[in-house]
């Protein structure tokens, strides 16, 4: 297998809403000094040549801190880079065409909300799933979350790792405890905060408590 479940114990999503004068590269290293496992670089508005310099630059900050480090939908910008993979939405490019691109060793995460859309991504060559919004989350306001039933169900049908992402915070990650998850993804609980360092460490803290409850699984 290409990603192991202890890649995803505390995978962090980049934003740029909340740099406040830093640079995303500074924020980054924080959230890696306070335990961040995986890094999913998402970029929406950089223009091509930009984007791949900053993929380039983190991508080599994840690997001095021994995390993986993926491009969220751009696939040849993750080529380029030599990113450890990518991660696509059900709309964009099949796990399939993104496999033909980056090659057999690169890492393929799949973003799925239902049974039926994991198992396809599953059956597709996805390495990992990316199960949510599990919660109420901002990025996602026309969508009603996925229950835990429906985590915990997708998590006993697949024999991929699942990771949980969409509105989860200190105060609500617990209530994902038994679900099968092998880790959480996280956006502004880790990069909107004022110490992001602090932010990840306690949030890498309960993610750690939620896998280690379940090693019979594995």
């Amino acid at each position: 297998m290409r990603i192991k479940r202890e890649n995803l114990r505390l995978y962090g999503v980049t934003d740029r809403s909340w740099l406040n004068g830093e640079t995303l590269y500074q924020q980054v290293e924080k959230a890696l000094k306070g335990g961040v496992t995986m890094i999913q670089l998402r970029e929406k508005n950089l223009d091509r040549e930009r984007f791949l310099e900053e993929a380039k630059e983190i991508g080599a900050l994840c690997r001095q801190y021994g995390a993986l480090f993926l491009i969220n939908d751009q696939v040849e910008i993750a080529k380029l880079a030599d990113a450890d993979g990518v991660h696509v939405g059900q709309g964009d490019m099949s796990p399939q065409r993104a496999r033909e691109i980056l090659g057999e060793d690169k890492i393929i995460g799949v973003t799925a909300r239902t049974l039926s859309q994991a198992l396809k991504a599953q059956e597709e060559g996805a390495d990992y799933l990316g199960v949510g919004a599990v919660f109420h989350t901002s990025t996602k306001k026309d969508t009603s979350p996925v229950s835990f039933n429906q985590l915990k169900e997708i998590c006993d049908a697949v024999s991929i790792p699942v990771v949980a992402i969409g509105g989860i915070g200190t105060d609500n990650v617990m209530q994902l405890a038994g679900s099968g998850i092998a880790g959480v993804a996280v956006v502004s609980s880790i990069f909107a905060q004022s110490d992001i360092e602090a932010a990840a460490g306690e949030l890498r803290g309960l993610a750690d408590r939620i896998v280690d409850s379940e090693k019979g699984r594995e």
